[in-house]
């Protein structure tokens, strides 16, 4: 149906007269009435009640009207999102995130946002899942393992993967304990699958060690909880809760394990650009976060 028919009509239904109607549209009379005309041979529908100078809307009318202005808001929108995608311009940005990253690190990133920057909504994802949807029903992804080599990255930070324990735990206090001395603790861990797990894991095979005791969790603050109520030692990447204390996990080499978080779109995408952009504000949120660590 002619758009340009049903402008006219909300017109000249929110003016009341034809006159009116004509001179807000930039018309002739004639011509407007013809335009009412040919909308009401193609719906079928009288639409108005004409009077001498004037004209009220039937029953019909008023059905036909609450559905004319949703079909003139959808075109405007799509109209505006067309001007947007035309200009590389991003209004939205659907990303996904893992549970950990999105609670400490994502989520304070959108508190810093201003109204002026896309409306940025995020949903917990594996990686796998994640990369899946870039390109459909994703923009952004943020991953903690490396992307394939058909997208753009961008690292945004460097997160040590801790050993939490209560204040009463003998490592409590020490600044770093190496992955091969945990083997012989209790430890509290997310499910296989998760890189700090796997991170984990690796480390322990390298040094020649494996983990006598695990609890395995699907979450990372209820490793903590468990941790806090001496269960065991949490080994995560999460911000510290429950008044825990942390110490950074070494490797077998000495050096403190961490995972990388990084940043991944669809090179082809209409705004990778602002992608780009946001993963840079990202990675100078998570430095200003995170400090580097000494050494």
């Amino acid at each position: 149906m002619d758009l340009r028919l049903l402008t006219t009509f909300s017109t000249v239904a929110e003016l009341g007269s034809v006159s009116a109607a004509a001179e807000a549209l930039h018309v002739t009379q004639p011509a407007l009435s013809r335009q009412l005309q040919q909308l009401e041979r193609q719906t079928g529908v009288t639409l108005f009640h004409r009077h001498h100078r004037r004209l009220s809307l039937t029953a019909a009318g008023h059905t036909f009207l609450a559905a004319t202005r949703d079909v003139l808001t959808s075109a405007e929108a799509a109209r505006s999102l067309a001007e947007a995608l035309a200009a590389g311009r991003l209004e939205r940005v659907r990303a996904a995130a893992p549970t950990t990253t999105l609670t400490d690190v994502v989520a304070p990133f959108l508190a810093t946002l201003g109204p002026d920057d896309p409306l940025i909504t995020v949903h917990e994802a594996n990686a796998a899942d994640a990369i899946d949807g870039l390109g459909d029903d994703l923009d952004l992804a943020v991953l903690t393992v490396p992307p394939p080599r058909h997208l753009s990255s961008a690292p945004v930070a460097r997160l040590p993967v801790w050993a939490y324990v209560r204040a009463d735990h003998p490592y409590a206090g020490r600044s770093a304990v190496p992955v091969a001395e945990l083997a012989d603790e209790r430890l509290i861990t997310l499910e296989p699958g998760a890189r700090p797990r796997t991170l984990l894991d690796e480390a322990l095979a390298r040094a020649g060690a494996a983990a006598s005791e695990v609890i395995a969790c699907s979450n990372p603050q209820v490793a903590q909880a468990l941790a806090a109520a001496g269960r065991g030692i949490a080994v995560v990447s999460d911000d510290p809760r429950f008044d825990l204390e942390r110490t950074l996990v070494l490797d077998d080499a000495g050096a403190p394990l961490t995972l990388t978080l990084v940043a991944a779109w669809d090179p082809r995408h209409h705004a990778a650009t602002v992608l780009a952009g946001l993963a840079e504000r990202l990675e100078a949120f998570c430095s200003e976060r995170y400090p580097p660590l000494a050494g």
